[in-house]
């Protein structure tokens, strides 16, 4: 299959790695004092020369406390020289590389008429992201093919980014991701895991950052890696901004055919994705404030499926479920600088979404003429999250020496109403439920910088509190499925106080950044008392979770890198709530009260090398999971329903490698290539499902060779119009019940600017070719399931943007 993805190189694109420099240069600082008497040197004359040749780069004169700063340097090797008659000349070797944005080479001391003192070596390197290695930076105004949707629609091409069939990210074959919005976690994307992603318009966003080995400042949950989304801010001066709206339409036919007794498949969905932003700068004073609204209905699961029982029963569904979401978004803010040293943000978010599921589940014994149950329902949920950031930052006399303080306080509530009607052939029932959920989290961070002579310090402190009080009450019919015993309140805290230290040091040839972060838990998962098969529950611990990089660059454009972390992925409130999900009535969702967190290592060997038209970045990575999170499905002894609770199922790996190709062909084409293969180990293990009655579930080790592969080609045509190509390819991947088959998608999309560049409009279409499909085998102790989802994949959209 690799060679049919590279035989359509010539159509195919993911967006770029970001390895350019960003435009602010490396500041280099120190000062000069009098060695007897230490007494400050006020206007010396120092010079910054290249040392490979000493020709002159700038001349800065010390202030009265004998501080000298330059900026904007690129990196390279320098000299520093120090003159002034009655003092010993000095020189001193300075390396400006790219892991910290500002240097200090401390206080040097002229010696009156002594010999110059020993050659130091000053390292010094810019935040940016690719040079370091543990993340990469992708831009959506340059991903063509699937702007105008959801952020998770845009990141399908990304690469080692894998979307599932329901609705999470992947990176290298896990779904432990923690997902940022402005290197901040909420509510609106998820705490201790990923949410709101489907639906979140990537309108709103500028960059993606995804990184792979976080380090020590990060907190430790999501053993898979971070996703940041980096939301667009205008820092024009005056006043600025934008308008935009995107239409388009989706499920244009039928992949196949309803069941007996099914509603129509909504087809032709309308997607409306309108957008403004706006921006004002004066002085030291910069507000911004921008709304974003996606109007998206969509065909959100059509699966076909069949249980095949021990006992020789066979069962056939379908799950139709047409959907209709509203997601609005406002998110604005203030920056102000009261000095050079003083500086206080506040941003704030405000997100409705309102979503209405309707839902038809037929249920036939063998041939699809013996239908026994249709399960119709409606769901009628609205989600509302509120987020504010405070940030202070001081910044002290010597550059780069910094202490921030952030506070974050995030509200999240999830009011859902579900009304379904259960048709058997006696009977027709009626049943509901009602499920209100507020999350209540609150953050203070501080973090301290300070720039050494060869890299820099960082320490930080982060407290954190969660609270989510839930109540869910069921109401169920005549000879209802719904057990209603199973209902009531719940409530979760979480207290997290965690401490970091990180060293970062980086010289011509060798680089470290080495960290550590102390984390304590302690949460508590109040239960009522009155609940049929749950108690309270919750876990305490301290852990130690070390991070480490360790580089060599054996060329100026070659890198290689050596990562280890260990992290930490905590069950989530949804994962451990004890509610039964109702999305169907024969298989059911439900939490766990008794999951506990899986803890993860990991090591990465990565190698990045650059040329004039290009780059190439290859890893080998394993990761070992103990106490792996995962759901398991069993049968209700006597019953053909199927429960599916979170369990924590022993030891699993993930060993594998991933190469990111890029190559400028010509003025007209660019291709970038990723490829990314695994292979995942589930070892053996053995679980209680104790909802509804206890059952046991066993299971043997098990291993497959997985993987994804993304080509992508971006080709400027005539008439100045950029078109990007995507094909990506998903093979076979297994989890710890079963195995999800094969998929292919190709996108497609054009660019075109008007209006003297002021405007741009974008055509683009996603699986084009309607091949996106969903196939999974779930294997139980006594039954077998096996299905299809013909979910909408293929969406063909058109936008407009203008800026003013």
């Amino acid at each position: 299959m690799l060679a049919i993805v590279l035989a359509n190189a010539g159509a195919i694109a993911t967006p770029a790695i970001a390895h350019a420099q960003g435009t602010a240069g490396v500041t280099l600082s120190g000062r000069v004092q009098d060695a007897p008497s230490g007494a400050p040197i006020a206007y010396l004359t120092v010079e910054l020369r290249r040392q490979k040749d000493t020709s002159f780069v700038a001349g800065r004169l010390t202030d009265s406390t004998g501080a000298f700063v330059f900026t904007n340097l690129t990196g390279g090797e320098y000299l520093l020289r120090l003159r002034r008659i009655g003092y010993a000349p000095l020189s001193r070797a300075v390396f400006v590389g790219q892991l910290s944005r500002f240097l200090d080479v401390g206080v040097l001391r002229l010696e009156p008429a002594a010999p110059a003192l020993d050659k130091v070596t000053v390292t010094a390197t810019r935040e940016e992201v690719a040079n370091a290695m543990d993340r990469k930076n992708y831009t959506l105004a340059d991903n063509i093919a699937q702007s105008g949707g959801s952020v998770l629609q845009a990141m399908a091409s990304l690469p080692g980014v894998t979307v599932t069939q329901d609705g999470k990210l992947q990176l290298r074959g896990s779904d432990k991701v923690a997902v940022l919005i402005d290197g901040k976690q909420s509510a609106l994307t998820g705490v201790a895991s990923q949410a709101g992603l489907e639906n979140l318009p990537a309108s709103a966003i500028a960059r993606i950052e995804i990184i792979t080995n976080p380090g020590a400042k990060f907190d430790a949950n999501a053993s898979a890696g971070i996703i940041n989304l980096v939301l667009k801010q205008e820092t024009q001066d005056g006043f600025n901004g934008s308008v935009g709206f995107t239409g388009g339409a989706g499920s244009l036919w039928s992949r196949r055919d309803n069941l007996p007794d099914v509603r129509a498949q909504r087809l032709f969905t309308p997607k409306l994705n309108p957008s403004v932003a706006s921006n004002y700068r004066r002085g030291g004073t910069n507000s911004f404030v921008r709304a974003d609204w996606l109007y998206s209905p969509t065909m959100n699961k059509n699966e076909f499926a069949t249980r095949t029982y021990s006992d020789g029963r066979i069962i056939t569904q379908q799950l139709l479920r047409n959907r209709r979401t509203d997601y609005a978004t406002l998110n604005g803010g203030v920056d102000h600088t009261f000095d050079a040293r003083n500086t206080l943000s506040f941003s704030g978010l405000l997100n409705r979404e309102k979503i209405l599921d309707d839902g038809d589940n037929p249920y036939f014994a063998g041939a699809q003429n013996t239908r026994y149950r249709l399960w119709q329902f409606l769901e009628d949920e609205v989600k509302y999250t509120a987020f504010a950031s405070t940030v202070y930052t001081h910044r002290f006399l010597q550059p780069g020496h910094t202490l921030t303080v952030t506070g974050n306080y995030s509200f999240h509530r999830e009011d859902e109403r579900y009304f379904f009607t259960n048709t058997l052939p006696s009977f027709t029932g009626k049943d509901a439920f009602k499920l209100l959920s507020d999350e209540h989290i609150g953050d203070l961070n501080v973090d301290y910088v300070r720039p050494l002579a060869q890299g820099r310090l960082e320490l930080g402190f982060k407290g954190r509190y969660r609270s989510i009080p839930v109540n869910m009450q069921f109401f169920p019919g005549q000879q209802s499925p719904i057990d209603s015993g199973a209902g009531g309140a719940a409530t979760y805290r979480e207290k997290i106080p965690a401490a970091y230290a990180t060293y970062v040091f980086e010289g011509p040839t060798i680089e470290l950044e080495s960290g550590l972060r102390v984390e304590q838990v302690l949460l508590d998962y109040d239960v009522n008392p009155n609940h049929n098969t749950y108690r309270s529950d919750g876990y305490r611990y301290v852990q130690p979770f070390p991070t480490m990089r360790l580089a060599w660059k054996p060329a100026a454009n070659q890198k290689l890198s050596l990562f280890f972390n260990r992290r930490v992925d905590r069950p989530n409130e949804v994962d451990i709530r004890i509610f039964p999900k109702y999305d169907e009535p024969e298989l059911i969702k439900v939490g766990n009260p008794a999951l506990r967190p899986q803890f993860t290592t990991s090591v990465d060997l990565g190698y990045r090398a650059t040329w004039s038209r290009g780059s190439i970045y290859a890893a080998g990575y394993r990761r070992i999971v103990d106490a792996t999170i995962t759901r398991i499905a069993t049968q209700a002894p006597g019953s053909p329903i199927l429960y599916n609770v979170f369990q924590n199922a022993g030891r699993s790996w993930i060993t594998g490698s991933e190469l990111v190709w890029q190559q400028t062909v010509s003025r007209s084409l660019t291709l970038s290539t990723n490829a990314n293969v695994y292979r995942t180990t589930i070892g053996a293990f053995s679980v209680l499902n104790r909802y509804p009655v206890p059952v046991t579930y066993t299971a043997d080790k098990e291993s497959l060779i997985s993987g994804n592969f993304k080509v992508n080609a971006n080709v400027l045509l005539p008439g100045r119009i950029d078109a990007r190509v995507s094909s990506i390819y998903l093979a076979p991947d297994l989890f710890p019940q079963g195995r999800i088959g094969a998929r292919y998608a190709l996108d497609v999309g054009l660019r075109k600017g008007v209006q003297q560049g002021r405007g741009e409009v974008v055509v683009n279409a996603t699986d084009l070719l309607n091949t996106n499909q969903v196939r999974r085998t779930l294997n139980g102790t006594d039954f077998r399931y096996v299905s299809t989802d013909y979910l909408e994949t293929q969406v063909v959209r058109i936008g407009y943007t203008r800026k003013f």
